[in-house]
């Protein structure tokens, strides 16, 4: 398999703030420390196959404002190949209002903005992008037509091609089918689905066309299923700090697993260790591990 990558996907600025529990309908509380970090789940999964080691471009659209220069300064600081990124338009950056408490859980309200302009015809006109690409990784913080236009391309050039649905919405069955490896958490798996349980989603997923299903569950473990095949991975057991971008660690080193050959469990267990060190860490791009920590983790865990 070539070994490059590409994302096609979200780039957002994050505004935290933490607080000791989340709040419910109505309720105004007093929280804790406000920072800014670069993120959107496409620039933290790019970033996370950069710090794995992998060869990575990105295309999505940022605005003409302060947070745009940031998240591409920040692109090029992590290697990562910004020149597929467009600035077109008046939107403004988007940007992620996110509140942790203090067992790690958050909730995130996201404000799309220039992300929603990425467009099947952007996605076109960057075919170059593709060339030399071994692995896709996709999200849906982006119009599903520019999914549904990278995954065509990619399917043309025998490209495997990561999905991680998330935000969960309904969609057709022809992408789905077409999709090599599906990466949803619970929650996405069921709204995909519209099932009740991990079992009879990932069974309806299957039966739909989907060649992989892999289900991350925090700390739970992870869920492997394809035809005739099951598996269960436990999740390493570390201290949580902050679960935001941890699903986006899995999927990024997930694709660097796959685009140097590794099966899809020798995959899985490489990005769960990387999954694991993201949540001892605040932010999201901050949070993501080196592959000499990966490598590090998983060596001294092995010796336990």
């Amino acid at each position: 398999m070539k070994k490059n990558i590409l994302v096609i996907g979200s780039l957002n600025y994050d505004l935290v703030v933490s607080a000791d529990h989340l709040p419910i309908p109505g309720e105004t509380i007093i929280g804790g420390n406000f920072k800014t970090y670069p993120g959107g789940k496409g620039a933290n999964q790019a970033v996370a196959i950069a710090r794995m080691g992998g060869i990575v471009g990105i295309i999505g659209h940022v605005g003409q404002d302060s947070y745009g220069d940031a998240l591409i300064s920040t692109l090029r600081k992590d290697g990562i190949d910004p020149r597929w990124i467009s600035r077109e338009g008046d939107e403004a950056t988007g940007v992620a209002m996110i509140n942790v408490d203090k067992a790690g859980q958050n909730t995130i309200v996201v404000a799309s903005g220039a992300n929603g302009l990425v467009s099947r015809l952007q996605v076109l006109q960057a075919e170059e992008a593709f060339v030399d690409v071994g692995v896709l990784v996709m999200q849906l913080e982006i119009p599903l037509d520019a999914v549904q236009e990278g995954i065509r391309i990619a399917r043309g050039k025998e490209i495997t091609i990561i999905l991680n649905p998330a935000p969960a919405l309904e969609l057709p069955v022809d992408l789905l089918s077409s999709v090599n490896y599906l990466i949803p958490n619970q929650t996405e798996l069921l709204m995909l689905s519209g099932q009740k349980d991990v079992e009879s989603g990932i069974e309806y997923l299957l039966k739909l066309g989907v060649e992989t299903v892999v289900v991350t569950l925090g700390g739970d473990g992870v869920v492997l299923a394809k035809d005739g095949f099951r598996k269960k991975l436990p999740a390493y057991e570390v201290d949580v700090v902050d679960t935001v971008a941890a699903g986006d660690a899995f999927v990024g080193a997930f694709a660097v697993a796959l685009s140097e050959g590794k099966q899809l469990e020798q995959a899985a267990e490489f990005a769960s260790a990387a999954a694991a060190i993201s949540v001892t860490r605040l932010g999201a791009q901050p949070s993501l591990p080196t592959r000499a920590e990966v490598e590090a983790f998983i060596n001294e865990r092995k010796k336990q």
